[in-house]
């Protein structure tokens, strides 16, 4: 059973700085807290929870220099999410982090007519503790897959932890490298797909190219053709949701097995994703890691070569050495607006 100590309610003020004059309240909130995303910014804002200058406003509102926010959150609402014995592919463990080889059709949390079968209620069989700034239904929660997507996903044990591993979501210092199989063969490799994605204006569960949504790049380069279909190297630059699935429907190559963005096909039993690589710095010593998770089975069966894979793309380089910038875990980078911890990895 988890141990982790129950979250405390939370109040804070922060004075908007001169470089952030001029934004919207909810886009200054969500950059300063790094922590909350910006769907969440704008709820407490209409709850009432943050104000401005000891006025309550609308998120749109424009801060100035000097302006005071007040953010109060509030105690999560109980949830009944009960332990529940499930094994789970742990690739690395210590008493700060974990992570795992999450397996497809297991969703990470609960969430409206799911109660059970999640990673949350594996998590909380195991010893040890869980970090609470994702509330009783989300502890330890840093980022998320999707229900089908399989591969690398990382949990937090503490807040401080959780706190640092957002704060490199947010500035960029997480690499991501997916494994896609799309339809068809790239005429071009690599590309880059730049197009904005937001939420579509009918249907609400899909997300869509669109010059109104939020800033999106992610690189596509083959890396073997199979049968009537490529396996596609992945790397995120950005972190919205749906994003590789959108990108490749925009690319007219759709994810295959992907109701949503591609149309169903019995061949498939699900939207062939796979989170393979995922490198960071560990928030205790500032280390870089950097993980693998094995290719599925299902690749496999489409006559994947990973011994190729390995031998194309061995790991995620530290950035230091590669001749990347990292921000010092001391400071709060500029929110990158894709971190939001709401977000489905992709």
């Amino acid at each position: 059973m988890n141990s982790g100590a129950s979250p405390v309610p939370s109040r804070q003020e922060v004075v908007v700085p001169p470089e952030h004059a001029k934004r919207r309240l909810d886009v200054f909130v969500a950059r300063a807290l790094p922590h909350l995303s910006r769907s969440r910014v704008q709820d407490l804002i209409e709850q009432g929870n943050i104000l401005l200058n000891q006025k309550p406003v609308r998120a749109r509102e424009m801060v100035r220099t000097g302006d005071v926010v007040s953010v109060q959150e509030p105690l999560p609402q109980p949830a009944a999410v009960d332990p529940e014995e499930i094994s789970l592919d742990i690739l690395f463990e210590d008493e700060h982090l974990l992570v795992l080889d999450k397996p497809a059709g297991m969703a990470v949390h609960p969430g409206a007519g799911l109660r059970s079968g999640t990673l949350v209620n594996a998590l909380l069989a195991r010893p040890g503790s869980l970090s609470s700034i994702g509330g009783d239904a989300r502890p330890g929660i840093v980022h998320r897959l999707d229900k089908d997507t399989t591969g690398c996903l990382v949990v937090a044990k503490t807040d401080r932890v959780h706190l640092q591993l957002i704060r490199q979501f947010a500035g960029r210092e997480v690499t991501k490298w997916y494994l896609a199989i799309c339809r068809g063969v790239l005429e071009k490799s690599p590309v880059e797909c730049t197009s904005p994605i937001g939420r579509h204006p009918v249907q609400r569960h899909k997300m869509t190219a669109t010059p109104r949504g939020r800033p999106a790049r992610t690189t596509f380069t083959l890396a073997q053709r199979l049968a009537v279909c490529s396996l596609l190297h992945c790397r995120l630059w950005t972190g919205r949701t749906h994003q590789i699935r959108v990108h490749l429907q925009e690319l007219h190559h759709p994810l295959c097995g992907d109701p949503v963005y591609g149309g169903k096909d019995p061949r498939f039993t699900r939207p062939l994703l796979h989170a393979w690589q995922l490198g960071f710095f560990h928030p205790a010593d500032r280390r870089w890691m950097n993980f693998i998770a094995q290719v599925p089975d299902d690749f496999v069966r489409l006559g994947v070569d990973t011994d190729e894979l390995i031998r194309k793309w061995p790991r995620i380089p530290d950035p230091a050495i590669a001749g990347e910038s990292a921000p010092s875990s001391g400071t709060l980078p500029a929110r990158h607006p894709g971190s939001d911890q709401s977000d489905h990895d992709h």
